[in-house]
């Protein structure tokens, strides 16, 4: 029998977290090696199983982070920028692969993130799907192929319960258009407009971020021109995707040798 790889899941009541252990369950490959929770959360020392309404699986409930990622060869992480960098410690400790789909990362997360990739593998995306990624890497061409007589503007929608704006893939959009074009994004990025603020600087990459509903994720990359727009978009029906690609993601790190790499470098398209 082929053993198959134990992946951990960090923030196991969220709804991302639910997916990412429905997505191990459905992986021929894998195994779910451990689940956490913050402490003092009411499912703490409960058979995970019986947390989700079902049968008893035989994995327990955990608040110790370090005891479940000891025990794993990869964690998949959708929790808070602060968490994160936590588990991100944790993962370089046990040298497994850290899976990182956590948004609002600021440098200060983002520094101690990358020197724990020193000891570990760590694939960090603001958007783990497939069509992302594409739509990632057709962004940064355009950019390039089209002068700045095109206005870039990037909107994004999400659903009512989302807490950071723009999104992570919005963000991801947009450092790939500033790539394109040979810029540094913080150099260009307009993130709100209100108000009389003159014309729009040329040059500049804009971001619109919408909320309601129950929105899965969607995206449009404009580059606006005179008398003519070019418009990329991506559509998320299924947030399961998210889920499947950070359990690819576990996969992949396996062969990998510790550094920081992205949804790119496991899809070969980077």
């Amino acid at each position: 029998m082929t053993e198959t790889t134990g992946i951990a899941v960090v923030g196991a009541s969220g709804r991302m977290g639910r997916m990412l252990i429905q997505a191990i369950e459905e992986n021929e490959h894998a195994h779910l090696a451990g689940v956490t929770e913050r402490a003092g959360h009411e499912w703490i020392g409960r058979d995970l199983g019986e947390c989700l309404g079902g049968a008893p699986v035989g994995v327990a409930v955990s608040d110790d982070p370090l005891e479940v990622l000891a025990h794993s060869h990869a964690v998949v992480d959708f929790t808070s920028p602060s968490a994160t960098v936590l588990h991100s410690e944790l993962a370089a400790q046990a040298r497994i692969t850290h899976v990182i789909g956590t948004t609002g990362l600021e440098g200060s997360h983002l520094a101690r993130i990358a020197a724990a990739a020193r000891h570990s593998i760590v694939v960090r995306a603001g958007n783990m799907s497939l069509g992302v990624n594409l739509l990632t890497v057709l962004t940064r061409k355009v950019a390039a192929a089209l002068d700045m007589d095109f206005d870039i503007e990037i909107v994004e929608m999400h659903h009512r319960h989302k807490v950071d704006a723009p999104s992570g893939t919005a963000l991801m959009l947009g450092e790939a258009a500033a790539e394109g074009r040979g810029v540094d994004l913080a150099d260009v990025s307009d993130r709100g407009r209100d108000g009389e603020t003159g014309a729009r600087k040329r040059g500049d990459i804009g971001f619109a971020a919408l909320r309601g509903g129950d929105v899965i994720g969607e995206h449009d990359v404009i580059f606006a021109g005179e008398g003519e727009r070019l418009i990329l978009r991506h559509i998320a029906s299924d947030r399961m995707l998210f889920a499947r690609g950070a359990i690819k993601a576990a996969l992949w790190g396996q062969h990998q040798k510790p550094g920081e790499y992205t949804m790119l470098d496991v899809l070969g398209l980077d």
